[in-house]
């Protein structure tokens, strides 16, 4: 019997510890499947907040705690941003753990190793930020003798961590320590290689990287324009042949930057792509043992050096510029009142007055000084292109007065002819004018070589010629070789000494004019010389006046305003009726019709709709043409009008503003 019961408990002492291995090699399995789904999990992906989204619900689930936080070292390195948390730590997604806090996750970052604390309901401990728990861990990730951050554990399910649950923490920290560092090296590189990519491909001079055999191994997008190609159809070609035309032209550049002589940019012409380019070389270790490669810097400098001989003269204009600028602002005002009471007197002094003349002489000087100060101006700070209808009569006494001082010390005699009545076409006038000054350049230097006694004259002339308009530059000098007359608006192509032109005003002052509809000829002058002639489109303003009576309406809640636009119509044959208020404006075209409506661009209707709005959205159809006056309260509201092809004339205006862009909407 006691044979027995020794046999029953030792059978059971073996069952019990058959178990006991059996639960922990199940153990051992389970934990070996954990591993090699974490594995899976952090093979997936290198993206930093996705890999801590998955090791946080992986260590909750794994470590069996009712929470879990992954955070990760700032910029800075020294806070810790949570990057991800689940479970009962998921409200510290996202906030930062500063340095200096006295926390069970700092202790491990700080000591380098895995942290264990054990508190109670009545004393819990302090584990991130602001949470409290009974129990938890924290382990530093570490990876090539970095801290990369910091994985955290609260409320372990079972009671206090035991020794291999630290074990198991300790092995998933090393696993996630590597690929966070992995991810973060990779990011890393991934952002330098974009980096260099966008710069590379941002620079505006083309670059090239050329093998020892001359072949082109990478290109940039800059190089791929300026050679008209496609980048990945440059790889593999060569760079000589297909950038410059010939291999010839290298003249041993390459060959001089692989023995490491520092040689001077080389400034050659392309002949596929008709332009001088600039090319900088420099050596470029290779680490596989090929052929020494170099880098070509290749630069686009036909414009750079077509105007580098106008350069110095360019910074003494815009010095010139600055002082105009303000010397004619003081100008403006002194000679607006001049000009403007000079008019005012003018009007109003009877047909015999003796002072009437003297004050024709005074208001017709100040109009020329006005014009002075703003064709220095346009001459200084040209505006933005802006076509608008332009008197050719006007460009050609503009640049007239910029040139006549160099004319007069010269000694050459500067005649304008214009033609009696407007001459106009819709252009930009700013090129016009430096079309014109391009000619008369010429003209002065064409005519500063003919001998002593001989004649030396530039004529400016404007006319009409069917539906065109003509502006034509004759002067007395040598004139152009039959021979060389089909090369003159080629650019690059002058008949000048070098340093003395670039061979582009011809050309440029070509395209403008075609730009605009035109032409610009050259035909030798009548009686020996040179003739240019720029044709341009004409486009007529009908007369203001004329036969057959019309109402204009004005509307404008200045009583003076009125009364001005009134008095600018008095003279002719139409009556005007003006409304202070956008409803009474409304109600009048409701009842009646007109030619007309002169309206102020802030007014609005009872609604709060604009008076233009209103207008456009009751009567449609309307016929009589609107032009409103702006007086700078609604300028986006402006901006729409325009838009809308209505015609706007900025406050303060004058007669003459009014009567032209009336002309201008009247217009059949």
């Amino acid at each position: 019997m006691v044979w027995q019961r020794r046999t029953r408990r030792h059978l059971k002492a073996v069952e019990a510890e058959r178990r006991q291995l059996s639960e922990q090699l199940d153990r051992r399995i389970s934990e070996l499947f954990s591993l090699q789904e974490l594995s899976y999990i952090l093979a997936e992906s290198l993206q930093l907040e996705r890999i801590a989204g998955q090791v946080a619900r992986y260590a909750q689930r794994f470590l069996r705690s009712d929470g879990a936080l992954l955070a990760v070292v700032g910029d800075d390195g020294q806070t810790l941003r949570v990057a991800a948390a689940e479970g009962s730590l998921q409200p510290l997604t996202g906030t930062t753990i500063t340095e200096d806090e006295q926390t069970l996750v700092m202790q491990a970052v700080r000591h380098e190793r895995i942290e264990v604390a054990q508190g109670s309901f009545d004393l819990p401990i302090a584990l991130a930020g602001d949470c409290r728990t009974i129990n938890g861990a924290a382990a530093p990730l570490r990876a090539h003798g970095f801290t990369m951050g910091a994985l955290v554990l609260a409320d372990h399910r079972s009671g206090p961590f035991s020794t291999e649950d630290l074990w198991l923490l300790s092995t998933v920290t090393t696993h996630v320590a590597v690929v966070l560092a992995n991810s973060r090296l990779f990011e890393m590189i991934r952002q330098a290689k974009d980096e260099w990519e966008t710069a590379f491909n941002a620079l505006a001079e083309g670059i090239a990287v050329v093998d020892g055999r001359g072949r082109v191994r990478r290109a940039n997008h800059a190089l791929s324009r300026i050679a008209d190609v496609p980048t990945p159809a440059m790889i593999g070609r060569s760079f000589w042949a297909n950038v410059i035309g010939t291999p010839e032209a290298e003249g041993g550049l390459l060959e001089a930057i692989r023995r490491g002589e520092r040689t001077p940019p080389l400034v050659l012409r392309s002949d596929p792509m008709q332009r001088m380019l600039r090319l900088t070389a420099a050596p470029l270790s290779d680490a596989r043992g090929e052929e020494a490669a170099a880098v070509v810097l290749v630069e686009d400098v036909t414009e750079q050096q077509a105007l580098q001989a106008q350069l110095i003269q360019k910074d003494k204009l815009a010095a010139v510029g600055q002082l105009v600028s303000g010397v004619a602002h003081e100008l403006n005002n002194p000679l607006t009142s001049i000009a403007g009471l000079s008019e005012f007197l003018l009007e109003r002094a009877p047909a015999g007055d003796p002072n009437r003349e003297h004050l024709r002489v005074i208001h017709d000087q100040a109009e020329r000084a006005g014009r002075i100060v703003r064709n220095l101006l346009t001459f200084a700070r040209k505006g933005a292109p802006e076509t608008s209808e332009v008197d050719l009569n006007d460009v050609a006494q503009r640049t007239g007065l910029l040139v006549a001082y160099e004319f007069r010390i010269r000694g050459i005699e500067l005649e304008q002819r214009p033609h009696p009545a407007p001459v106009l076409a819709m252009a930009d006038l700013y090129e016009l004018q430096q079309v014109l000054l391009n000619l008369l350049t010429n003209a002065v230097q064409a005519v500063a070589t003919m001998p002593a006694g001989a004649p030396r004259r530039v004529v400016i002339e404007t006319g009409i010629d069917d539906s065109h308009g003509v502006l034509r530059v004759r002067d007395s000098g040598p004139g152009v070789p039959p021979a060389l007359v089909p090369q003159l608006f080629t650019p690059f192509f002058t008949t000048k000494e070098p340093g003395e032109g670039t061979g582009l005003g011809l050309s440029i002052s070509y395209g403008m004019v075609q730009s605009h509809g035109g032409s610009l000829t050259y035909a030798p002058a009548p009686g020996g010389g040179s003739e240019f002639t720029v044709t341009l489109p004409l486009h007529g303003t009908a007369p203001l006046a004329g036969a057959g009576a019309g109402r204009i309406l004005v509307v404008d809640d200045d009583p003076a305003v009125q009364r001005t636009l009134s008095a600018v119509f008095a003279g002719f044959d139409r009556q005007t009726l003006a409304c202070r208020t956008a409803d009474e404006a409304v109600e009048r075209l409701r009842a009646e019709s007109f030619e007309l409506i002169i309206a102020d661009a802030g007014l609005s209707v009872g609604s709060g709709q604009s008076l233009v709005e209103a207008v456009r959205a009751e009567f449609p159809q309307l016929a009589a043409p609107l032009v409103v006056l702006d007086g700078g309260r609604d300028r986006e509201r402006v901006r729409q009008f325009r838009g809308w092809g209505i015609r706007v004339l900025d406050k303060p205006v004058t007669p003459r503003q009014v009567k032209k862009l009336a002309g201008e909407a009247l217009k059949r």
